[in-house]
Parts: structure tokens; sequence; C-alpha cells
């Protein structure tokens, strides 16, 4: 493989980052091309740095791993290696969604093995499905089961929806009705996609066709192929490379507007 993998290393623990990052140093295709010690740093650093690889910590204080992985755009998401102090957490991290995961202390042959598995995804180029299985985790750690989209959008008949309307979203025992207007953008993978609002992030069982047609597409436009954003939210556009921008929400995160979607920055003027 002649490629060099960008990697994104995130532990809250100073000395457990410069560790990993030393033994890395020794794998001549890895290059580090940034650290972060929190959930919110790792966020930015991946927005800004697009790294192929992210070795993520489960616990930190704050915004925790998972936590992380909710606030990343599912466009920008890397291929992720979690790195945790317990075993269950871990198990629960491989099987579900990971690529790998590792145990502290990490193991060079551990790491040896995870390595290589990113090698095999990269090659692969299934970043896609990788995804579609990091959504299905979240869904898992909520407790909460995914709904579908008629039960969603239940009531609403087939007329298209827009800020003003709510949808429903299952929480636990309860079923709440989320406006419209507090959701900042969707990602969808497969056959299912998070809805990120103000407050949480919630998981539905629908393809994104499905939902991009019962909204209004003025008001939610499709920016990315797994992606649709809160026209509203945005507040600024920042060019990218190969055409490519991202969208900047009132919120601080930013959104990758595809070249085959530029069409649609007529909608976000």
């Amino acid at each position: 493989m002649n490629r060099r993998i960008r990697t994104l290393i995130v532990d809250d623990e100073p000395l457990a980052r410069r560790g990993l990052e030393l033994r890395l140093a020794d794998q001549p295709d890895v290059e580090v091309v940034g650290q972060a010690g929190d959930g919110l740093s790792a966020m930015k650093a991946v927005s800004a740095l697009e790294p192929d690889l992210m070795f993520l910590d489960v616990q930190m204080p704050g915004l925790d791993g998972f936590g992380t992985l909710r606030a990343i755009p599912a466009p920008q998401m890397p291929l992720v290696v979690f790195v945790t102090a317990y075993d269950h957490y871990a198990i629960r991290a491989f099987e579900s969604s990971a690529v790998d995961y590792l145990l502290k202390p990490v193991d060079d042959s551990r790491l040896h093995q995870a390595l290589f598995r990113v090698r095999e995804q990269l090659g692969k180029r299934e970043a896609q499905a990788h995804c579609e299985q990091l959504l299905r985790l979240l869904g898992d750690l909520s407790g909460k089961p995914a709904l579908t989209l008629e039960e969603a959008l239940q009531g609403a008949g087939e007329r298209r929806l827009g800020v003003g309307d709510r949808i429903s979203i299952r929480d636990g025992q309860r079923t709440v009705r989320v406006e419209l207007a507090s959701v900042r953008w969707v990602d969808a993978a497969g056959d299912y996609m998070c809805i990120h609002t103000d407050a949480e992030t919630f998981v539905l069982r629908a393809t994104m066709r499905e939902l991009e047609a019962r909204l209004d597409p003025r008001q939610f436009p499709r920016v990315h192929r797994s992606t649709l954003v809160n026209a509203a939210r945005v507040s600024a556009l920042r060019p990218h490379l190969n055409g490519e921008q991202f969208l900047t929400l009132d919120c601080g995160h930013e959104i990758k507007l595809s070249r085959s979607y530029r069409d649609r920055l007529e909608l976000l003027k």
C-alpha cells in the first residue's frame, strides 16, 4: 500500500497519546497529522485535518468517545479504532462497528493487527459500510429502539415537511415530538440515519432517499450523498479542495458540500 494513512490520536491522557504516537512512528505508511485531548477538539480536528483513521479513547471527561462520534458529520467520519481501559466497552464496540479496538495498555501485536485491519478497509474503500456500522452502534448505545420513517412521520400524510413541523422520536418508553427547526443536519448510511438536533442525536431507520422525499428541499437541501442540512442553520460557506466547500452551521459544526450538489447553493443564499 503506497498511500499514507493520515491519523488522528484522541485521548485525554497526554502520556497515552505520546506513547501511541511513538509506536506509530515505526509504521512507514502511517502519518500522525494531529492529536486531541477531548471530544470537542477531536471534532474540530476531523473537520480541519480530514484524517483517514482515528484512534479514539472511549472514556474521556465531558464529551466521551461515543459522544464525539455523534458530533462528527458522516461524510467526514474516518475509520475508527477504539482505545479503552474497559473490556466490556471494547468488545461491544468491536462487535458492533469499530475497525478494531485496543485495550490499555496497548500491546504492540494488537496494534499491528488493528493497522492490518485498517489497511484492508482502506484498500476495499468500505468507508460507507463503516459509517453505517457506526450509526448502528450509536443507536444501540442510546438504548432507544429506532423508529421507522412511517412511525416518525405518523399523522403527517404525504405533504412535504418544513421547519414549522415536528417529527416523532422514541425516547425510551415514551415518544417525543421534535421540532424540525431544532434539527441541524441529518446523516445517513444504508438503512440508518442520525438526526442531529440542538439537544441530542436520534437514530432513525430510513434511507436518505425516503426522508429527502418527505422534507421541503428548500429548507432541507441535500448537500452530500449522505447528508441533508437545515438551510436556516447555515451561517457561512468556506472554500475547500477540488471545488468542494464547507458549510458552517450556527452551532459551529462544518458540513461538506460536495461538488455534485453545488447547485443546492442557490437554496442556501
